[in-house]
């Protein structure tokens, strides 16, 4: 008897699964046996990258951005990623912090006292360790990590959460293409842009644990002086590993959920600690007048290409961190989609763009300038030197000039490596939709993912070869960046198609219910499917019932003492109300051509247009159709219409 029983590998998607494990290999192989041709290769198509699609990059980020504004500010704003009836399945405060710590929380522990001192030192334009080089310092921070950097993130969550919650597709970058090529997403071409997101996202991870255990380390070390070496590396990224292959193994809600919160509790309390024991009221001054010269310079710094001053600067910045946020897109937008289910697309854009942006800049605001003041007011120089040395030992560094630095530090420590943990069960998480064929994959498949991500960075760490990662990962990001411009076209396109709907479930005309003479409901089927008619029959139609029922109403009104006029056109007839000094009523039916219904079974097939008798009033076409309505039923809509335009008046009539 054949066992019901299914295989331990029936959920995995052959094509993506196999294909990215082998592209993985190749990449690995290529790294260990020929490190240095590799590293040179990745050099130069980086270097030739930024020389000739900087402006590319630019543009593309500026257009997600207005992109998101245009729908947060249209109609496209009140849909739900889920049916209409559907409800947030978390907490704001829990979605808040799971979105933060998968988007850019390690980020912010690396970079919030680094970045902002690299600048001061070197900034893009001016004199070097000035007041107006802190103050530069200090916007060019914001700008890497504000808006622009979540709208790249939002887009790819936005249009992965609409497509699987409102329209039940699978929950895979391939699904957002679907309005452009139809059913072939679930083809080669799907496959081959699910693929290519699971490399980004594993690449991605692999960097930042490989990276990142150098601030572990270096935190361990100024702590409990461990020697930063590469085999206290490997250790901590075994050590963090596991850590994450746990939080996979109890899942969504119990693991990743409950590290997001105590990430985000830790790093409110760091920040906290930060502004009272640091110049509090310098550090809300300067956070403030910061804010301000970012907002009211976006415009110009969104489109500054360095152009007349060229330098690399912005290559090594600016593009830098664009390719970077585009590459880590499929592996945030994934993660952030996947717990915004329910949510409005107005409410998952201000959510997602500007709340963790808000909170970017406070802790850039706080940790960039208070490390500005100990350099320029408290002649803090070993902190400057320690940036330009080692990066990784900023945030410690500065630490140390402040009470409880032991303290502290440990906590930045522990904060450090719970993002870490937050990021690799995150990406593992990720990894395993994109590559399974459904949503309820078994554990193995995750904690692969862990393993296999923990792995490359050992690999890589041990061979050198993790810069060689940081320049394949961005070089990445050019292709998908195309992926992104088609992601927002296929967006537009499904949301238009959305909102259309939306108005014309609210606005369409319901056929009135005849009083005298109701009809019976296959009447009344047989009116609202709308079977082609001839010119001739909608003239005719026009000329006799449409006539009479306009004279009904002139009878009546004039005998109200009202100037009624009725005119015959071109191609209808039109009913004016004259309301002397006021605005004018004016209800016309035109015989107006039109498409012939293709569900129809009786349309002719050599018939491709028909004809209708559409109603116009003063602001133009109503787009509904009256024909084979009666007399009476006309005479109802009139009255529906005048009865509007008279509120109309009563609403902007003035007192003289």
């Amino acid at each position: 008897m054949p066992s019901n029983k299914s295989s331990w590998f029936a959920n995995i998607n052959p094509n993506v699964f196999i294909s990215t494990v082998v592209i993985i290999a190749i990449f690995l192989a290529l790294v260990v046996f020929a490190p240095n041709s590799f590293e040179l290769l990745t050099q130069h198509m980086n270097q030739w990258i930024t020389q000739s699609f900087s402006w590319f990059y630019v543009l593309s980020v500026a257009i997600f951005l207005i992109l998101l504004i245009y729908i947060a500010l249209s109609d496209m704003g009140k849909i739900k990623l889920g049916p209409d009836h559907s409800q947030p399945k978390y907490s704001s405060a829990s979605w808040f912090a799971m979105l933060f710590t998968a988007g850019m929380g390690i980020g912010l522990m690396f970079f919030g006292v680094a970045e902002p001192v690299m600048h001061y030192v070197t900034p893009p334009v001016g004199e070097p360790e000035t007041v107006l080089a802190a103050q530069q310092a200090m916007r060019v921070t914001f700008f890497h990590w504000g808006l622009h950097a979540w709208a790249i993130y939002t887009l790819v969550g936005l249009s992965l959460a609409y497509f699987a919650y409102r329209h039940q597709l699978p929950l895979k970058i391939r699904s957002s293409l679907y309005p452009l090529i139809g059913k072939r997403i679930y083809g080669p071409i799907g496959d081959g842009v699910d693929t290519f997101a699971t490399i980004g996202t594993v690449f991605g991870v692999a960097t930042t644990l490989g990276f990142g255990v150098t601030q572990i380390n270096s935190g361990l070390n100024y702590l409990f002086g461990i020697e930063q070496s590469a085999s206290n590396q490997v250790i901590l990224i075994i050590v963090v590993s596991a850590m994450a292959a746990t939080s996979v193994f109890f899942g969504l809600d119990k693991g990743i959920k409950r590290l997001a919160e105590l990430n985000l509790v830790l790093a409110l309390l760091l920040l906290f600690f930060v502004f009272i024991a640091g110049p509090s009221i310098y550090l809300l001054q300067t956070t403030i007048q910061n804010a301000g010269q970012y907002l009211s310079n976006l415009f110009s710094m969104t489109f500054n290409l360095y152009a007349y001053q060229p330098s690399g600067w912005i290559g090594g910045w600016t593009i830098m961190y664009w390719a970077w946020w585009i590459s880590w897109s499929p592996f945030v937008g994934m993660f952030i989609a996947r717990v915004s289910e329910g949510r409005s697309i107005r409410e998952f854009i201000v959510g997602v763009l500007l709340i963790p942006t808000g909170f970017t800049l406070i802790w850039m605001g706080f940790m960039g300038n208070a490390a500005l003041f100990s350099i320029m007011h408290e002649a803090n120089t070993s902190l400057l030197d320690a940036v330009q040395r080692d990066s990784s030992v900023a945030l410690f560094e500065f630490l140390s000039h402040l009470p409880f630095s032991s303290v502290t530090s440990i906590i930045a420590t522990i904060l450090v490596m719970l993002f870490f943990v937050t990021s690799a069960d995150s990406g593992a998480l990720v990894t395993d939709y994109l590559t399974a064929k459904t949503d309820n994959s078994p554990t193995w498949q995750r904690l692969f993912w862990t393993v296999l991500m923990a792995l490359l960075a050992i690999i890589l760490l041990l061979v050198g070869g993790l810069q060689a990662l940081q320049s394949a990962t961005i070089m990445s990001a050019l292709p998908f960046t195309i992926i992104m411009l088609f992601i927002c076209w296929g967006l537009v396109k499904a949301l238009h198609l959305d909102v259309t709907k939306m108005h014309a479930l609210q606005a369409a005309r319901i056929t009135p219910r005849a009083i005298q003479n109701p009809r019976s409901w296959q009447q009344r089927l047989g009116l609202i499917m709308h079977y082609s008619h001839t010119e001739q029959e909608v003239q005719d139609y026009i000329q006799t019932t449409v006539n009479n029922a306009f004279m009904s109403f002139r009878s009546e009104l004039k005998r109200r003492n009202l100037q009624v006029n009725i005119k015959t056109l071109e191609n209808g007839l039109q009913l004016r109300v004259d309301h002397q000094d006021e605005i004018n009523f004016i209800y016309q039916v035109n015989n107006t051509q039109t498409l012939s219904p293709r569900f129809m079974a009786d349309a002719a097939p050599d018939e491709s247009h028909s004809y209708q008798a559409e109603v116009f009033l003063r602001e133009g076409g109503q787009n509904y159709d009256v024909m084979e309505w009666t007399q009476e039923d006309l005479l109802q809509d009139i009255l529906d219409q005048y009865e509007r335009h008279l509120h109309f008046l009563s609403l902007v009539r003035t007192p003289e």
